[in-house]
């Protein structure tokens, strides 16, 4: 199977609209982006679940993430849409569920959902949600999975769980995509989140890793598929990446660094390693490294700056579209 590839749209979370004062213009460069990539041939699209900017809270623009995976449903005709991923802790599961189940059908069954435990403490502050450890937040994430499947699957949803309860949820209608909507659960933990991939899930993600770390992960996938009796076969295997694309290596590493790419990868010294930034043959090169490592599908983050020539270089002299 050829990998697939995706590209997280400029949302504002990570400072990609700064400049554009207009919120109208805004939000439009998200759809001319998501535009631009289904035209290219890119596979899907994706958005991040937060309320305001990192790596710090500032007044620029940031949109909400499903409001805007339900517009961009229709601003698009072909391309996957999807989240990286929902916070389990920002919205009942049976309502994300119902949610979802809405979306899928107005994009006519484009839609992939990516739910995970949460983890960005300012947030949960700053609009008013508790939050709890991070072993109650991943049990948490367990009883929302199974809630989540229950509404896209039963004719009354019922559960009785620690921190969540349903009794007799009826979902109509339930989406488009049979047997249901595909769910991914987003995170590297190994003994607890990944194994909720075995147990759960449709795709999993893991990413701003080398591809010996990313081989690692998915092989732990593997060994709980093993133990919970699950083919491994089944599950969608993406990763995110930042990327930067340049004439030259150097060329790419400065488009990189002056967009604070090396925040996600753990200091600069690691861009060449945990990112796909270089020259057109160079990230071919690693891209080749990433599939060796049971990557089925790249999910890029490209910065602001020249995003769409970007996206233009990546389809023409990466990808091959």
């Amino acid at each position: 199977m050829a990998m697939k590839f995706g590209v997280l749209v400029p949302q504002g979370w990570r400072m990609d609209l700064v400049g554009i004062k207009d919120p109208v213009e805004a939000y439009e460069t998200m759809t001319e982006t998501a535009q631009a990539a289904e035209e290219l041939g890119f596979d899907s699209i994706w958005l991040f679940d937060h309320f305001h900017t990192v790596p710090v809270p500032t007044q620029e623009v940031t949109f909400e993430c499903w409001t805007s995976t339900a517009a961009l449903a229709r601003d698009t005709k072909r391309i996957r849409i999807g989240q990286m991923v929902t916070c389990n802790s920002y919205r009942n599961p049976a309502l994300l569920a119902k949610m979802a189940s809405t979306v899928d059908v107005l994009s006519h069954g484009r839609l992939d959902f990516g739910i995970g435990a949460g983890w960005y403490e300012h947030e949960y502050n700053a609009y008013g949600y508790e939050y709890p450890e991070a072993p109650i937040r991943l049990r948490q994430l367990r009883e929302a999975v199974q809630i989540i499947l229950k509404m896209w699957s039963d004719e009354e949803a019922s559960f009785e769980g620690t921190y969540y309860q349903i009794r007799g949820a009826i979902n109509q209608p339930k989406g488009v995509q049979k047997p249901h909507i595909p769910l991914l659960i987003g995170g590297g933990g190994e003994k607890v989140t990944l194994k909720l991939v075995a147990q759960y899930g449709d795709a999993c993600n893991v990413g701003n890793m080398e591809p010996e770390a990313i081989a690692r992960k998915f092989d732990i996938i593997r060994q709980h598929c093993e133990s919970v009796g699950r083919d491994y076969s089944t599950i969608r295997r993406t990763v995110m990446l930042n990327c930067a694309i340049g004439e030259t290596d150097e060329q790419a590493l400065e488009i990189a660094k002056a967009a604070n790419l090396d925040r996600n990868t753990g200091g600069a010294e690691y861009l060449r390693t945990r990112a796909l930034v270089g020259t057109p043959d160079a990230i071919r090169q690693r891209l080749a490294e990433y599939e060796q490592a049971g990557a089925q599908e790249m999910i890029l983050f490209v910065p602001q700056k020249g995003r769409m020539e970007a996206l233009k270089r990546l389809a023409k002299d990466v990808i091959g579209k």
